[in-house]
C-alpha cells in the first residue's frame, strides 16, 4: 500500500465538527468543511458528513480530535499540597485536561464526598518520591478502592509503592493505568508517562462510553481530546520555529491560554523549584466565554480594575441570556471587542502569574509568537484581532512577564488543532500548515 498523500483532519466539538483535508507534501489546505455535530444521534454521521464535504478521497490518513460531550474532566489526589498534588496538577493541564478537583493529604469521608461531587472522568493518584514515603498513597488507594466512584484511576507515584496500590485499587474492580511517577525527585517534573496515560483512558474509557456514537468505530478513530490538539500544535509551533509561544483561545464558555517554552542556557539543564511548571501548558478559565460566561468576564474585570464601558456590560448580560445572538452594529462590534480584549488579557494573567505565593511568574518573557484563536477572532475584522493582541501584549501591569517582543498573528482559519494532530506522524506537514498561520 502507497504511503498517503493527504491527510483528513476532523475535530468533532459539542456544538460543530470542522474538517480539514491537508496535502501532506506541501501543508496546504485543499477542502473544509463545518457541520453541526450530530451528538443527539450518533456523532459518526456528522463527522462522515464533514468528511465528504471537505472532499476526503480513499487512502487518505484520519486524523480525529473531540471534545464532544464535555472534553476530560480530571481530579488530582497528591500527597502536599505544594509538592506532588501541584505536580499532579500541572500534569494534568499539560495533558490538555480541564482540572477539576485537586486534594492533598489522606482522604477522609468528606474528602471523598468532594471528589465525587466533581464528576471526575479520570482520577489522577499520585504521592511521594521514588524512594519516599508511601503511607499516604497507599491510605488513599485503599479509600479510591472502597469509594463509589466509577472514574478510571491512573496511578503516577511513588515507584516503590504503586503495584501495590494498582492491586489494592484492581481487587475492588477499579479499572487502574499505572505510569511512571510525576515527580521521581523533588525538583524534577517528569510528566510524560503520566500525560500519556492520561490521554490513553480518555480515549479507551472515556469518549468510548460518553454514549456519542453507537459501536467501537469513533472511539477508534480518536486520537486525542480537541485540547490536546491544540496544546500540541502550540508545542510543534514552537520547535519548528525554535521560538517560545503563547496562545489563547477565545470560547463561548472558556477561555483557554496555552504556552510551549523552548529550553535555553542554563534553564535547559537546572531546576530550581520544588515542583516546576512544565515546558508545556494550558489552563482553562471557565468564567471567561463570550457567551455561557459572558457576565463572567464583567465580574473579573471589575476585581482586576480592568475598565468596561457600560454598552459593554449591558451587552454581555444580552448575549449570557441569548447564546444564540451574533453582533450586528458597529455598537453591538464595539462591545464584542471589549469583551473578547478583557477575556483574552484576564486569562493571559491567570496564565502567567505565579501559581502559588513566593513563585516566580511563568517564563514569558521570551515569547516570541502570540496566536490569538476563536470565533469571535476568526469572524471579525483584521482591526479587532489586531486590538485584542495588542492588549495582551501591553498589560504591563497585570501581574505576569510581558514578551519583550513577540510578534502577532491570529488562527484564522482554524489550523492548530490539525498541527497538533499531525505533529507526531507527519512534522514536516504539520510545520508547513503552522506558517499558514503564522510565516517564518
Amino acid at each position: 500500500m502507497s504511503a498517503p498523500t493527504h491527510a483528513l483532519c476532523v475535530d468533532v466539538g459539542s456544538t460543530f465538527t470542522k474538517a480539514l483535508r491537508v496535502d501532506l507534501g506541501d501543508g496546504s489546505v485543499c477542502g473544509r468543511s463545518s457541520v453541526p455535530t450530530t451528538s443527539g444521534t450518533d456523532v459518526l454521521e456528522g463527522l462522515d458528513a464533514a468528511a465528504a464535504q471537505a472532499g476526503q478521497q480513499h487512502g487518505d490518513a484520519v486524523f480525529v480530535c473531540s471534545s464532544a460531550g464535555g472534553g476530560l474532566r480530571l481530579a488530582v489526589i497528591g500527597y502536599e499540597d505544594a509538592v506532588t498534588a501541584l505536580a499532579g496538577y500541572r500534569v494534568g493541564l499539560s495533558a490538555g485536561a480541564r482540572v477539576v478537583h485537586v486534594a492533598h493529604g489522606p482522604l477522609d469521608g468528606q474528602a471523598v464526598r468532594a471528589l465525587r461531587a466533581a464528576r471526575p472522568d479520570v482520577i489522577l493518584l499520585v504521592g511521594g518520591t521514588d524512594g519516599g514515603n508511601a503511607d499516604i498513597l497507599r491510605h488513599n488507594a485503599i479509600r479510591l478502592a472502597n469509594a463509589r466512584l466509577a472514574a478510571p484511576v491512573v496511578l503516577a507515584g511513588n515507584r516503590e509503592a504503586a503495584p501495590e496500590c494498582a492491586e489494592i485499587l484492581r481487587a475492588k474492580g477499579r479499572l487502574v493505568i499505572t505510569a511512571d511517577n510525576v515527580l521521581p525527585r523533588i525538583g524534577d517534573l517528569a510528566p510524560t508517562s503520566a500525560r500519556e496515560a492520561i490521554r490513553a483512558v480518555f480515549l479507551r474509557h472515556v469518549i468510548g462510553g460518553k454514549g456519542l456514537s453507537r459501536g467501537p468505530r469513533f472511539a477508534n478513530l480518536v486520537t486525542m481530546a480537541t485540547p490536546d490538539a491544540v496544546l500540541r500544535g502550540v508545542e510543534s509551533f514552537a520547535q519548528s520555529r525554535g521560538e517560545d509561544v503563547l496562545a489563547f483561545d477565545i470560547g463561548g464558555a472558556t477561555t483557554d491560554v496555552y504556552s510551549a517554552l523552548i529550553p535555553r542556557g542554563e534553564d535547559a539543564g537546572v531546576r530550581r523549584e520544588v515542583s516546576p511548571a512544565p515546558r508545556v501548558l494550558r489552563t482553562v478559565e471557565a468564567d471567561l466565554g463570550m457567551r455561557w460566561s459572558a457576565t463572567g468576564i464583567v465580574e473579573a474585570a471589575g476585581r482586576e480594575s480592568l475598565p468596561l464601558t457600560p454598552a459593554a456590560h449591558e451587552y454581555a448580560a444580552r448575549v449570557h441570556a441569548d447564546i444564540a445572538h451574533l453582533p450586528s452594529s458597529p455598537a453591538e462590534w464595539s462591545s464584542e471587542r471589549e469583551l473578547a480584549a478583557a477575556a483574552a488579557v484576564l486569562a493571559v494573567r491567570r496564565h502567567g502569574r505565579p501559581a502559588r505565593p513566593g513563585e516566580a511568574p511563568r517564563a514569558l518573557k521570551e515569547v516570541g509568537l502570540l496566536i490569538g484563536s476563536g470565533g469571535v477572532l476568526r469572524h471579525a475584522d483584521a482591526a479587532l484581532a489586531a486590538e485584542v493582541l495588542d492588549r495582551v501584549l501591553a498589560d504591563h501591569g497585570g501581574g505576569w512577564i510581558v514578551p519583550a517582543a513577540a510578534a502577532g498573528a491570529v488562527d484564522a482559519a482554524y489550523l492548530l488543532f490539525a498541527i497538533g494532530l499531525l505533529a507526531e506522524k507527519y512534522p514536516q506537514a504539520a510545520a508547513r500548515l503552522g506558517e499558514r498561520v503564522a510565516p517564518v
